[in-house]
This record gives structure tokens, sequence and C-alpha cells, in this order.
């Protein structure tokens, strides 16, 4: 099952998605006198999905469809996560392009503050502290459930699905001083996620995935999750050992390539089987 957010009369509405069509949730509730929560959010955090999941795998046939929506009304699929954690250099061949050596023995983590969300087609902003900004297409994982001392092996108990991101950093600022990355990392519109939450029974293996940096339509860098160096149970295993993970806590889970954006340009995170993430890029010394 595929979700997104949309905003109608004002209103946060969790949608999902076909090939074709967008069924809002409160009209599946209607229909069916159901009860599911209207929100992407508060359906992870009530720990509904799963059941959501089961129910539409079942009952998908006899849903009628709504009318279309416009995928310009797509936000992002929630704006207040408890925590986003991201991660740093981890596919080797990305910290080589950086000349910097990978981490081998622990992830390389910093966090984020919800202020930077956006959705699919907002502006990134370049800030005027910053003269080279970065943006850095990246694989997500979405948690579904209270997460605390897990292993790698029962980490996929834990996620509630996967999603497209685009990270972005003053590189500039990052490089005066490396106690510097929070700053780097935190300034507003430097997070886009979205426009789908992809539940886990999509994907047959997300260490098959191919992740891509795009600009202006051009590939950039791409490279398959398999070659993290710290694969994605071992993440959500090792921030469950750092501080207990919440519903909707988001782990981006690096990038195989970073590329330098400026104003005017058009910047998307493909991954495999996906509906790709877009954002045009606005630099705030030039307007």
């Amino acid at each position: 099952m595929r979700l997104a957010q949309i905003i109608e009369k004002n209103q946060e509405q969790a949608v999902i998605v076909t090939e074709d069509k967008q069924i809002k949730i409160s009209d599946i509730n209607e229909k069916f006198s159901l009860s599911w929560s209207n929100t992407i959010f508060s359906l992870i955090e009530n720990e509904e999905l799963s059941d959501l999941t089961k129910w539409y795998n079942e009952n998908k046939h006899e849903i009628l469809m709504e009318k279309k929506l416009s995928a310009d009304k797509f936000q992002p699929l929630y704006r207040h996560p408890e925590k986003i954690w991201g991660i740093g250099l981890n596919y080797v061949a990305h910290a080589s392009d950086l000349s910097e050596k990978a981490p081998s023995t622990e992830p390389a983590s910093f966090m984020k503050p919800a202020t930077t969300i956006i959705g699919p087609e907002d502006v990134i902003e370049i800030p005027q502290q910053s003269e080279r900004t970065t943006a850095e297409a990246e694989l997500g994982l979405i948690i579904g459930k209270e997460c605390k001392d897990v292993s790698e092996e029962e980490a996929v108990n834990y996620i509630a699905g996967y999603t497209t991101i685009i990270d972005m950093t003053a590189e500039d600022i990052l490089e005066k001083n490396p106690r510097y990355l929070t700053r780097s990392k935190s300034f507003d519109t430097f997070f886009s996620f979205g426009p789908e939450l992809v539940t886990t029974d999509e994907v047959e293996d997300v260490h098959q995935l191919n992740v891509a940096t795009v600009i202006n339509g051009s590939l950039h860098r791409k490279n398959n999750v398999a070659n993290m160096t710290f694969t994605p149970w071992n993440l959500v295993s090792f921030h469950s050992k750092v501080m207990t993970l919440k519903p909707g806590d988001i782990i981006s889970t690096g990038t195989p390539g970073a590329i330098h954006i400026n104003d005017g340009d058009r910047v998307e995170c493909h991954i495999d089987g996906f509906t790709p993430l877009g954002n045009q890029v606005k630099d705030l010394k030039k307007h």
C-alpha cells in the first residue's frame, strides 16, 4: 500500500495512492463504516498501519475509486516527527567523493529539527549564510512502533514503511568546523520527504533498491542499498540502543552522492519502484 497526504479545506487528509487514483481514508471510513485515522501520522502513531494495509489488500477491489486528485496537492507525509536521524557517509563511494574516510565501526549520525521539513514540489531555499549548499537523495525509514534495544533481525518488524528523501547541507559552513554539522543541516527547507509512504509489503528486499540523486533531469550519482556500510536494519538497531525510537521517527539512511545546487535548479530523489520526489531551488541571496 502507498499513502500520501493532501490538504483539503485546510485539513490534512491521508490518501491511498493507486496507479491512477488517490482514495481518501475518510471516504473509505464513510463507505465501509470504519474508523481509521485520517492522517498518516495518526495512522502510524496509533499503530493502525499494519491492520489498514491488511484490510486494504483484502478489500481493494471493492473500493469505489474517488475522483482523481491532482498530485500538486501532495504534502510532506507529516510535519512533526519526534526525531529525524540522518546518516553521513554511509556509502563508501560518497565518502571518496568528499576525500573523507567512511566510518567503519559505527554510523556517523546527526539529528535534524522538524522545521527543516518541506514536501514534494516545495522550494528548497539556499540560505543567506551559505555560498555552497548540497542536496542528497536518500532512502527514508519510517518507524512504525516504539523501538528500544532491538536486534538487526528484529528491526524490520518496527518499520512502518519507506519513503524518498532529499537532505540538504550547507557544505561551506560544515567545512569551517565539523562542530558546525547541526547548523549546516538545520536551515528551514533542508529536509524534503514524500510524496509516498510505501509499506513494507510493497518492497520485496530493501537491500536491492537503487537510490539516485538527479539534478535538472540528469543522473548525478546512483548506488544500491546493499552497498551501504551500515544496512537499514543495522541503523534501526544501533539507534534504538541510543534512545527509544517512537512511531513516526525517521531515519534518512545516507546518500549515494551529494550535488551542489544553485538558484533555479531542480533536484530529485529516484528510488526503484517509488514515485520520484522533486523540488525546485531558490537562492535567497538572489531574491
